[in-house]
Formats: C-alpha cells, sequence, structure tokens
C-alpha cells in the first residue's frame, strides 16, 4: 500500500513537472512583460529624441528645427496608421493571402484587451506597442537621404505611404509568417525590415529629388556636432531595446543579442576612426560615431545568430565596408544621400543579413555563439535563402519608393522647396522658427 501511494505521489509531480511550461505559456510572464515595456520605450527613445538629435546636429543651423519636426511628425503619424490598421496588415493572418499581406483581424486593435496574451506570455497589445516603434524608426531613417530640401507637407504624404506600401508587406514577409519568414530568412531585429528598405529607399529619394544646392563643390558641415554625439549615445543605449528586445523574452537569448550589439558597434565605431586616421591623418568626431552606426544596423540582423567572436567580424567588415561606400557615393557617384542613409544602413543591413547566414553554425565554434541555424538548411542554403532576402526587398523597396515618390507629387505637387527658400532654410520658410536665437 505504501508503495502504491509513493508511486502515485512520484506520478502526479512528474505529471505536474511536465505540465506546468505548458500552464506558464498560457499566463501572463511578469518577467518577460517587464523587459518588453523596458524595450518599447528603448526603442521609441531612438527615435524621439536619439535619431532626431543625430540627424539635427549634422544639417545646417537654418534647417536644424525642420529636421527635429519630421522626427517628432513621422513618430505622429505612423504610431496612428499602426494602430488603425497597419499592425493588423503586419501580423494577423491574411487567410490565402498570407504569404503576401496579412488580414484585418486586428484593425484598431480589435480583440486585444489586456488579457491577451501575444508570443512568451507578453501582452499582445505590448507586442503591438514594440513592433510599432519599428515602424516608426524606418520611415524617419529615410530623412537623412532629403534632408534640407523637401516640403514638410509632401514629407507626411511620403512617409504615410511609404509605411503603409514598403515597410508594412516587408515586415509582414519577414516577422508576420510571409513568404520570406517561410522560406527560413534570419532577420533577427530588422536587417531587411528596417535597414535595407529605408537605405534603399534614401538612395532612390536622394537620385529623383536631386542634389541639395551646391553639392558636391560647396557640402556644408554639420552645424552642431555635440548634438550629434548626444542624439549617437542614445541610438547606442536604445539599440539594446532594438536587438535585444527582439528576444520577446528576457532570458539568454536576450543576454547574447545585447552583448554582440555593443561588441559590434565598438568595433565599427574602431574601424572607421582607424581608417579615417590613416587615411586623412586625423580621426573626427563624425567618424567614430557614424561606425558606432554602422556596427549597429549590420549586427541588427545577425544578433540571433552570431556570438561575441562574430560580433568582432561583422563590426570590423561594418565599419570598413561602409565607410568605403559613404566616400564611393558621394565622391564617386556624386548622389547627394545628404546624412549616408544608404551607405551605412542600406549596405549594414545587406552585409549583416548576408553574415547572419554565413555565422549562424554551431560547427563554426567561437564564431557561431548561439549558432541558431535555420533546420534542415546547409550553410550554402541558408547563405542562397539571405541573398535571396536581400535582392528581394532591394528590388521591391526601390521599386515601390519610385511608385510612392511619383504618387507624392501628384498629391502634392512639387516635393523640393523653392531654391531661394532652401537658401533661407527650411526653419524659416515652413516653420516660422529659429532653432537658435543667436
Amino acid at each position: 500500500m505504501k508503495n502504491t501511494l509513493r508511486n502515485t505521489a512520484v506520478f502526479f509531480a512528474f505529471f505536474l513537472a511536465m505540465t506546468q511550461p505548458a500552464l506558464a505559456a498560457t499566463s501572463l510572464d511578469s518577467g518577460n512583460t517587464a523587459w518588453m515595456l523596458t524595450s518599447t520605450a528603448l526603442v521609441l527613445f531612438m527615435t524621439l529624441p536619439g535619431l532626431a538629435l543625430f540627424y539635427g546636429g549634422l544639417v545646417r543651423t537654418a534647417n536644424v528645427l525642420s529636421v527635429l519636426m519630421q522626427c517628432f511628425a513621422i513618430t505622429v503619424i505612423v504610431s496612428l496608421l499602426w494602430l488603425i490598421g497597419l499592425y493588423s496588415l503586419a501580423f494577423s493572418s491574411g487567410g490565402a493571402l498570407n504569404d503576401w499581406i496579412g488580414g484585418g483581424s486586428r484593425i484598431l486593435f480589435s480583440g486585444m484587451s489586456k488579457t491577451t496574451l501575444g508570443p512568451n506570455g507578453i501582452p499582445e497589445v505590448l507586442f503591438a506597442m514594440y513592433q510599432m516603434t519599428f515602424a516608426v524608426i524606418t520611415p524617419a531613417l529615410i530623412i537623412g537621404g532629403y534632408a534640407e530640401r523637401v516640403r514638410f507637407s509632401s514629407m507626411l504624404v511620403f512617409s504615410a505611404l511609404w509605411a503603409v506600401l514598403v515597410y508594412t508587406p516587408v515586415c509582414h514577409w519577414v516577422w508576420g509568417g510571409g513568404f520570406l519568414q517561410q522560406r527560413g530568412l534570419l532577420d533577427y531585429a530588422g536587417g531587411t525590415v528596417v535597414h535595407i528598405t529605408a537605405g534603399v529607399s534614401s538612395l532612390v529619394a536622394a537620385l529623383m529629388l536631386g542634389s541639395r544646392r551646391g553639392f558636391p563643390k560647396q557640402i556644408s558641415m554639420p552645424h552642431n556636432m555635440t548634438m550629434t554625439v548626444t542624439g549617437a549615445g542614445m541610438l547606442w543605449v536604445g539599440w539594446f531595446g532594438f536587438n535585444a528586445g527582439s528576444a520577446l523574452a528576457a532570458d539568454g537569448a536576450a543576454a547574447m543579442a545585447l552583448a554582440v550589439t555593443h561588441i559590434s558597434a565598438a568595433a565599427g565605431a574602431l574601424t572607421w576612426m582607424t581608417i579615417e586616421w590613416k587615411r586623412f591623418g586625423k580621426p573626427s568626431v563624425l567618424g567614430i560615431v557614424t561606425g558606432m552606426v554602422a556596427g549597429l544596423g549590420t549586427i541588427t540582423p545577425a544578433a540571433g545568430s552570431v556570438g561575441p567572436g562574430g560580433a568582432l567580424l561583422v563590426g570590423i567588415m561594418a565599419g570598413g565596408l561602409c565607410f568605403m561606400m559613404t566616400q564611393w557615393v558621394k565622391r564617386g557617384l556624386g548622389i547627394d544621400d545628404s546624412l549616408d542613409v544608404f551607405p551605412v544602413h542600406g549596405v549594414g543591413g545587406m552585409l549583416g543579413t548576408l553574415l547572419a547566414g554565413l555565422l549562424c553554425s554551431q560547427q563554426l565554434g567561437v564564431w557561431s555563439g548561439m549558432g541558431i541555424a535555420a533546420p534542415n538548411h546547409s550553410l550554402l542554403q541558408q547563405f542562397s535563402i539571405q541573398a535571396e532576402g536581400v535582392l528581394i526587398t532591394v528590388v521591391y523597396s526601390a521599386v515601390l519608393t519610385v511608385v510612392v515618390l511619383k504618387l507624392t507629387q501628384w498629391l502634392t505637387g512639387s516635393m523640393r522647396v523653392l531654391p531661394e527658400q532652401e537658401t533661407e532654410g527650411l526653419d524659416l520658410v515652413l516653420h516660422e522658427e529659429r532653432g537658435y536665437d543667436l
């Protein structure tokens, strides 16, 4: 009798132990929720004030308020569009069209309450808000491609249309159950969704809208590097929410993503500074912070695939390649991508997405770190999937950005301000305000 009772107790203890994870998955995880609340705030912190200050310091004194205003207005517009329908189109099921776009079940966040759970036991409304911060910063990055020469009304229309027609479909393809996710594309936190789309679109915008007056003979210098460095520091801190938050849990994956993000940023900054120092004789503040951003953007798609050694390699390659691309785009091609969005974010996103497929295997030892390889794919197969994802994203972003620019011009007239207005500065012309009262 005693043996029977003991065996019964052991059985029930084993049963409860085995079923505990399933029970936990159906209830709120307070640890994961706390971390994702923090990550959401960190990613929004990257746009406001991080990116706004970073970009604002790089333009002329007469245009600083216009850049800050653009970042703020994009945050407002895209946030509301995300609520109205973009989240639903990106992350809900699209039925027969799910390979390409989501459905309408989450329009206006319908069906969500404070008890509706998303992944890893976090509230779905928190997941939606976290993803909203990605949707906000991506069109804001494109500001760097047309800074100092675009009408405010045209910028608003362009950003809204771009969020609908470019960002949302690509987001669904990669993260919302679309065809690229089904094929096994590795993009942990936005190499394709954020950096390639923004970088390519910035290049297209710079080509179609034309250069700033006087370019390239008269390239205006950053008016306030102190502001730019402050914004860069905020970007670096906020990027931990961007990458480590993409684990959607407070766990080892988030910790490793945070570590590799920091290592790649440091390696990118040091590499860029060293090349510039050797080539031009002096290291610049602008160079070290731009190298940092290159390291951050390049590690983003690979933050869940590589370990510390891999992150060091990614950062070094990012600093070197992105530096060369900035020189080639401006001096070689003569394209006025004002704040180097394509050579830093676009090229960095492409490089990081490709490296994610090469450095993900556990067979590489120290270079693999976490070793998160797509199941049933060899390194060659995974690399081909990554290359396919990069190519599709580049082509789609370029073509649809042309469409969006044409639509914007049709709806608002010329996107550019008049030559004399550009000379006077957008702060006074468009907003009747000054950034500085000197």
